[in-house]
């Protein structure tokens, strides 16, 4: 079974106005390559926050769903949103079908600090829910969220939950990772992208998994904070972006044919 998937390393800032335009041009590019699927980063539709406008964001959301069922591709969607489910605010990766159809939502489980510990500074104000897998046309795949699969130390007290080798265990075949870290000219990012990139090729060889993985490129006058691309189960890059500015690829993976979930 082939499975051709495109990603897009895309600026991701709090203007939502021009976070769907990038979005919408990201799908263009995905329905003129003929992709099944489009993997965006972590908040890329609503920008990475808590604080944005619900409405507005619940409107963008249905311009860019209309306008990827309209070139029938699906889609890996990062964005934080108010779900209806539980009235909480998640961040999220929202697939949906080539003709629409909505699947679900992983919900980032590896928050940065603690839950546990509510008087440290910083700590996210997102909720969580529990992993799951999605079936897209027969393929079985799941999404993960930055520290959900790296568990970086300068970021999250949490234990390393290896969610990875959780949803190989379930049986995914292809995880969709949106990433949305920090980066600036410090000494301390190629150490950050050197543990990013290394977590993301173990995780796939332990797995025997394909890793699709997107980072957000805002700033763009820093180099991202972690690769964009596809990552094959014996964890070699099959494609990589450049590792700065906004960049789009397409990866075409082969798949064996699969139960139904």
């Amino acid at each position: 079974m082939l499975f051709r998937i495109a990603g897009a390393q895309l600026p991701v800032t709090t203007d939502i106005n021009a976070n769907v335009e990038n979005i919408l041009n990201a799908i263009d590019f995905a329905g003129d390559v003929g992709a099944d699927i489009l993997l965006t980063p972590e908040g890329s539709l609503s920008g990475l926050s808590h604080q944005f406008d619900v409405d507005k964001v619940a409107l963008a959301l249905q311009s860019v769903t209309q306008k990827a069922r309209e070139l029938g591709v699906g889609l890996a969607l990062g964005t934080c949103f108010l779900e209806p489910e539980d009235g909480l605010i998640h961040n999220q990766i929202r697939f949906y079908l080539p003709d629409g159809t909505y699947l679900g939502f992983h919900s980032q489980i590896l928050h940065c600090t603690s839950r546990n510990q509510p008087d440290l500074a910083g700590i996210d104000p997102f909720s969580s829910h529990p992993l799951q897998i999605f079936n897209f046309k027969g393929i079985k795949i799941g999404g993960l969220l930055s520290n959900d699969l790296w568990a970086n130390p300068a970021c999250t007290q949490l234990p390393n939950s290896y969610l990875c080798r959780e949803l190989a265990q379930m049986g995914v075949q292809v995880i969709f990772h949106g990433v949305n870290c920090e980066r600036s000219s410090a000494v301390t990012d190629n150490i950050r992208w050197n543990f990013h990139e290394a977590n993301l090729k173990m995780n796939a060889s332990a797995g025997k998994l394909w890793i699709i993985t997107v980072d957000n490129c805002y700033p763009e006058e820093f180099v991202c904070s972690s690769p964009s691309g596809t990552i094959d189960p014996n964890g070699e890059w099959l494609c990589q972006t450049e590792p700065q500015g906004l960049q789009y690829f397409v990866s075409t993976i082969e798949l064996p044919e699969t139960e139904a979930l």
